[in-house]
């Protein structure tokens, strides 16, 4: 009964027609009229705007032609190192000598270039086709250095040639000399097999490294030059490190990928 008292009262009061009608105060309308701004500007970044994103990639310093290991075409003990590391070589330079029940015998090179590493050392015993010597395939020693970086899965898809690339090297402090600066000179067509990697590196383990997550795309970079840096390449800082880079530095190499929309996102 109480319920319904309460409704007969009010069927039975006039309609509050002469209530003026309250409408929202400052502080909501300056909340609103934010939101729409906000709303409207990120619509029109979402339209019109572009987001660059960075794709990692492992890779080394080499030379452009590559490096081919040198092995013994015979067994026998080492009794001779003939050139030293970093030394230039001709097509036939004897490396090395080993003595075998023939006599003694010259290891020479295949190709020439510049011998980037002696694997073997006096009084070691070496069977035929053991590896000797690493040896880069350059004939002028003054040639620029590049980077190879070695992109798997299908991050590949997504690098362009042209595209700016930051290399980090293993052997130069980040937070004091900053990265090196380089950009996409070419992509592979197709993945390489880690003994297509080793017979250009001259390295089977860094080929094993780079293939450890499926056979991988090559990606050549070419790295910018100064002439005010010590290293004569372009670096983030002002001067770079204060000394020489070295082919077969481990390098990480941070590529920028095409700009994007963001509503591309949204979009199937």
């Amino acid at each position: 009964m109480q319920f319904r008292q309460k409704a007969l009262v009010k069927l039975e009061s006039p309609e509050e027609l002469d209530v003026p009608v309250r409408f929202a105060r400052a502080q909501g309308r300056l909340v609103l009229a934010v939101t729409a701004v906000v709303m409207a500007a990120a619509t029109v970044w979402a339209l019109t705007g572009t987001v660059s994103a960075t794709l990692g990639v492992p890779g080394i310093l080499t030379r452009a032609e590559g490096s081919y290991l040198l092995q013994s075409p015979v067994a026998g003990q080492v009794t001779a190192l003939l050139v030293e590391e970093g030394r230039p070589v001709s097509p036939g330079t004897p490396l090395l000598t080993v003595r075998t029940a023939q006599g003694e015998q010259p290891v020479r090179a295949v190709a020439g270039g510049r011998v980037a590493t002696l694997v073997a050392r006096v009084g070691s015993v070496v069977t035929a086709g053991a590896d000797v010597a690493v040896v880069e395939r350059v004939t002028d020693p003054d040639e620029p250095l590049v980077a190879v970086l070695y992109a798997t899965g299908g991050s590949a898809a997504e690098v362009r040639v042209g595209a700016s690339v930051d290399l980090s090297l293993a052997t130069v402090p980040r937070e004091r000399f900053g990265v090196l600066h380089g950009r996409i000179k070419a992509v592979g067509r197709a993945p390489q097999t880690q003994a297509q990697i080793a017979g250009f590196l001259g390295d089977n383990g860094l080929a094993a490294q780079f293939s450890r997550q499926g056979n991988p795309v090559a990606v050549l970079v070419q790295l910018e030059s100064a002439t005010g840096t010590e290293s004569g390449y372009a670096w983030s800082s002002a001067g770079g490190p204060p000394y020489a880079i070295e082919s077969g530095t481990p390098v990480t190499g941070a590529v920028r990928l095409s700009a994007q929309r963001p509503v591309d996102w949204l979009l199937p």
